[in-house]
């Protein structure tokens, strides 16, 4: 599956050769390194690209909630699970403005807006532009995750304003199938594809602590970093257990794994901000400030990520004066 997601990516217009091609086992090579060696090499890696006292803060709002016809075994949003998730219609463009004003004043340097769909129709572009729009008029950078883009959508997108399009690969290739089955995995390749071409930038991670071994957390980093070119933006979260879905009972995923993701990311995406996503309720202060000796750089900002729980803002805050560290207002 590996190779033909190799052949996929070159295959593309908008993708072009790699100097080099990560390998899954070289990316376990590195998985295996010693705890303290491998924080302290990406932490090197981090320095020479970042300041590594400071942290992009982005905050994200659902627009559109619940009842999405995707089965993904993570999500509470899907309407195959009963988790008691009460759907919402789109959100007025006026409120989204207001909760993009708030997260400004509170610091955030970047908007995200998230619907749950299997993706837009063209009757809900005009609305969709219309918010980015209005969200990019405070001076915010904007970034959307509405799911797979059909034909031109991309480029409407880009038209109103959206710098960042978000759209994760969840998990290895080969793991693919045993996460969701409505959606394949060159579905996602296809959408990334579209965004490059129209010019906006990329936001794409995924999810660990999904029942996955550590072989496929190296496929799933492997297949981010063999992007061409490799993400602006790169999303590593924790799964989130919901009551309701598949995935509910879980098992909880060692915090060390979690921080070696983290390193190994930064090592091959050494230009991607790496940010710490869903899952930093369940954090202790000592693992998330790992994370950022580790290379993370970027956090969501804010107490609700979507329809899950995140720290509250104050929250952070506190953490981020306790480790010296400021928030970014240039990604550029």
């Amino acid at each position: 599956m590996q190779s033909e997601v190799k052949l996929h990516l070159q295959s593309q217009a908008h993708f072009h050769a790699r100097a080099q091609y990560w390998r899954v086992c070289e990316v376990e090579s590195l998985y295996d390194l010693p705890f303290m060696d491998l924080v302290f090499r990406a932490a090197q890696v981090h320095r020479e690209h970042f300041n590594p006292n400071e942290i992009q803060l982005s905050s994200l709002l659902s627009i559109k909630t619940g009842g999405c016809p995707e089965d993904c075994a993570y999500c509470p949003q899907s309407a195959h699970h009963d988790t008691g998730l009460e759907k919402q219609a789109f959100l007025p463009v006026d409120d989204v403005v207001a909760k993009a004003k708030i997260a400004k004043e509170r610091g955030a340097s970047r908007f995200c807006m998230g619907a749950a769909w299997r993706g837009p129709h063209q009757r809900d572009m005009s609305r969709l532009t219309e918010m980015i729009a209005a969200v990019k008029a405070l001076g915010l950078e904007t970034c959307g995750t509405f799911g797979l883009l059909k034909e031109d959508m991309a480029a409407q997108l880009q038209a109103a304003g959206l710098d960042y399009y978000n759209h994760n690969l969840d998990t290895a290739p080969d793991k693919y199938a045993d996460i969701i089955s409505t959606r394949q995995y060159e579905d996602r390749l296809d959408t990334l594809g579209q965004v490059r071409h129209s010019g906006m930038k990329v936001c794409c991670g995924g999810i660990i602590g999904m029942q996955e071994m550590r072989k496929d957390r190296a496929g799933l980093l492997a297949s981010l970093a063999n992007l061409e070119p490799q993400p602006e933006s790169v999303p590593i979260n924790q799964l989130v257990k919901v009551e309701g879905v598949p995935l509910a009972d879980a098992d909880d995923l060692d915090w060390t794994e979690f921080v070696r993701t983290i390193a190994v990311a930064r090592i091959i995406m050494p230009t991607s901000y790496v940010r710490l996503s869903a899952g930093r309720s369940g954090m202790s202060e000592s693992t998330q400030a790992l994370c950022f000796m580790a290379g993370a750089n970027s956090i969501f900002y804010g107490d609700v990520l979507l329809t899950t729980e995140n720290p509250a803002d104050d929250v952070d805050r506190i953490l981020m004066d306790k480790l010296d560290l400021q928030p970014q207002t240039r990604t550029e």
